[in-house]
């Protein structure tokens, strides 16, 4: 089978006569549009437009456009164990990770990792991803880290983390700081530190990993509301030492106080919801409903692979799955019943373009389709599959409807990293190599028992009740 023209480098792209969702901030909608992506920018989005001479069109009748997805946190390396975590527990990840085997990883392991993360996220429509990179043991994890990332098709914020060693000793290695820098400089689309505040050191040493940050010229991202290990103790002393800043993501945020979801929103930050993450590990509720009742901004993730799928489409559904779930749950407690929906389909896709982008502080350049915005547009359009026909709503389709495999076109500045339905670039093939050498690695340093007690976790014996309703002719 033959691989159809697609646009070559450089050459203007135009997307004809789609259903454009420009999620701008009024969540313009245009029924039959195109958007014109010229060296690298939006160039227009209307009806009819014209185009430069040479132009490559795209026949977008029947489909929807829209801006790239991004993803505001996901720990990228650990895709080399895609799917191996399917049955854990949040415990069960962190001795697995923390404790005992996360250590093992080589800088190429977590090059390997990457590399695959990052051909997965533009492949289904991904085009921004923050790497929370908090395997980078040594200097040349880092190194390995950010190069697999500069090296790979998309945008990528390198979050820089190290699990192995406390905050305020990594922070401040000027090894490291000098990674960090040239993730921030442009080597990549932006650097950040990511690291935890447990709260139970009433003196906060991790204010010199937060005062690091501040001189560095980058923001926080740290993992906050996990039930068991970062709660309303943490927001307190990061509130009280005067280090919740404008810019700064709490992950989860899914065990809180009014009084801690109070601080987040008067300090400026935002929240990535990681739902399919909350609902398995125990994190707490996923927390939609607390982050609109307070006014914080949103904004949704991946988190691991390791675990969970790796599509925003299924983060938009897991969403407001839960949140509607959890919408009539509460009323039927008090007998009543829920006849109006109150988070919407439009919301959900906005935090998973828009809001992504507010998060990483790059709404002046991605998360929607306005003119002078960087060339990342997302096609989702299948014409051999009866699931993106009729399109009526176009946000509930993108969030009900359609899947990865209904994305036909993704440009990155305007370059396209998949066309047709296939992935078109990266080296795949390099990569199953590079993977492949990583599994067998990993199994060899385990040991053949180990790998699969990891990947199998026995459950515990236990009593099973006897159901005294058991309506049987005997």
């Amino acid at each position: 089978m033959s691989e159809s023209p697609r646009p070559q480098p450089g050459q203007p792209v135009v997307m004809r006569g789609g259903i454009v969702l420009t999620m701008d901030a009024q969540h313009t909608v245009l029924p039959e549009a195109d958007v014109l992506v010229v060296d690298g920018k939006i160039a227009g989005v209307g009806p009819s437009l014209d185009v430069p001479e040479g132009t490559f069109e795209i026949d977008a009748r029947g489909g929807i456009v829209m801006p790239g997805m991004v993803d505001s946190h996901r720990h990228m390396w650990q895709t080399a164990m895609r799917a191996y975590g399917a049955d854990w527990t949040l415990t069960q990840y962190f001795v697995w990770y923390y404790l005992e085997h996360g250590m093992k990883f080589r800088p190429q392991d977590i090059a390997a990792g990457n590399l695959v993360s990052a051909l997965d996220a533009v492949e289904s429509g991904i085009t921004t991803s923050v790497d929370w990179s908090h395997g980078l043991r040594t200097p040349e994890h880092g190194e390995a880290a950010l190069d697999a990332l500069a090296g790979s098709p998309g945008r990528y914020v390198l979050a820089y983390g190290n699990i192995h060693v406390a905050p305020w000793e990594w922070t401040v290695d000027p090894a490291v700081q000098r990674i960090v820098e040239q993730a921030r400089d442009g080597r990549v689309f932006g650097a950040q530190l990511a690291f935890d505040v447990p709260g139970a050191d009433e003196s906060f040493p991790e204010l010199a990993a937060f005062n690091a940050a501040r001189d560095l010229g980058v923001s926080v991202t740290t993992h906050a509301g996990v039930w068991g290990v970062t709660g309303d103790r943490s927001i307190e002393l990061m509130y009280d030492n005067g280090v919740m800043r404008p810019g700064a993501v709490y992950v989860h945020a899914a065990t809180l106080s009014d009084e801690s979801y109070q601080k987040i929103a008067a300090t400026g930050g935002s929240v990535s919801v990681s739902t399919e993450s909350e609902q398995t590990c125990g994190q707490g509720y996923p927390p939609a409903t607390a982050l609109r009742r307070h006014g914080i901004p949103a904004s949704l993730s991946i988190d691991t692979s390791v675990w969970f799928s790796a599509d925003m489409f299924s983060a938009m559904r897991t969403t407001i799955g839960a949140d509607r779930s959890l919408e009539h749950y509460i009323a039927h407690q008090g007998g009543d019943t829920v006849t109006h929906a109150t988070l919407r389909v439009e919301e959900v896709v906005a935090w998973a373009t828009r809001g992504g982008a507010q998060a990483i502080g790059r709404l002046d350049e991605i998360g929607s389709l306005e003119e002078g915005k960087l060339g990342d547009v997302v096609l989702i359009k299948n014409d051999h599959s009866p699931t993106m026909l009729p399109i009526v709503n176009p946000y509930g389709h993108v969030v009900y409807q359609a899947s990865r495999g209904d994305v036909h076109t993704v440009l990155v500045g305007g370059e396209a990293v998949k066309w047709d339905g296939r992935l078109c670039a990266g080296d795949l093939a390099g990569v199953r190599t590079q993977l492949e050498n990583t599994v067998e690695f990993l199994k060899g340093e385990l040991g053949e028992e180990t790998w699969k007690s990891g990947m199998y976790p026995e459950i515990p014996e236990r009593e099973v009740m006897t159901n005294p309703y058991q309506y049987t002719r005997d």
